[in-house]
């Protein structure tokens, strides 16, 4: 990968991206000191981890810094946390932003964004068409570290949002994710597999697919936190791996459903 300083892309074969856009703990100097919200409590809201994932695909984005300096799946106009009501009810920062903080963490959004449609249409131009899996995770024991799981019916182990995805045109291929992400041999057992059930994609999902609705599609792929424990931040390995391997699986069904729409 070459480091972009906010994120890093890795270029590669096939039309197969995938993004981990929370998977970022990092801040710039000049926000460090403005947290009121511990690092703990960040970690927990971010996605830890998700960048490994990405290895799936052929070309890789990984944002480094957290989404508590921008969250690049928010609108724009949201995507600074500036009071609790932003961000789960958490205080987060010891006084108010300065409007300058705010406008060069809005800076990091563009170029992002800018970044990522470039690199879309490259991979378009030389794939002949993209698919993005947006890889993402969120807890599900928020009652606290020794408390039941949250209710399993309203949480699947994979969230496959499409909330924004013409299904007409890639319906198809979004079924058949879930279809091989189901019928993967998940530690012996088969993976609950839902769509928009706990998520319906966010930000970056309706921006690719508004600003290149015939190219490719975006998925947004949201993984119950069974592979690590939210409120220490350790990592299961094992499980982690088997989530990995998982997607690994689903990717040339996905590519085949892809064919036979570019």
């Amino acid at each position: 990968m070459t480091a972009a300083g906010f994120f890093d892309v890795a270029e590669g074969p096939g039309p197969l991206v995938a993004t981990a856009i929370h998977d970022g703990h990092e801040v710039r100097e000049d926000l460090r000191e403005r947290f009121a919200l511990n690092e703990a409590t960040r970690l927990r809201e971010e996605d830890p981890f998700t960048g490994e994932w990405t290895a799936v695909a052929g070309t890789r984005v990984v944002v480094r810094r957290s989404r508590f300096e921008v969250d690049l799946n928010r609108p724009r106009e949201r995507a600074v946390y500036r009071e609790p009501a932003d961000a789960w009810g958490l205080d987060i920062w010891k006084a108010p932003l300065p409007d300058e903080v705010v406008e060069a963490s809005l800076a990091e959004y563009d170029a992002f964004y800018a970044r990522l449609e470039r690199l879309l249409k490259e991979v378009t131009a030389r794939a002949g068409g993209f698919v993005v899996f947006d890889l993402h995770s969120y807890n599900h024991r928020r009652g606290g570290a020794g408390a039941e799981v949250d209710d399993p019916e309203a949480n699947p182990e994979i969230n496959i949002g499409t909330g924004s995805l013409d299904r007409g045109r890639w319906g198809p291929l979004a079924d058949r994710l879930m279809s091989d992400l189901r019928d993967f041999d998940f530690l012996g057992r088969r993976l609950d597999v839902r769509e928009n059930v706990k998520f319906s994609g966010g930000n970056m999902t309706r921006h690719i697919h508004r600003e290149l609705p015939e190219a490719g599609c975006c998925i947004a792929i949201e993984a119950k936190k069974i592979f690590m424990n939210e409120w220490t931040g350790e990592k299961d390995a094992p499980t982690h791996s088997a989530v990995g391997a998982a997607l690994l699986a689903s990717v040339p069904g996905v590519l085949e459903e892809l064919q036979k729409v570019i």
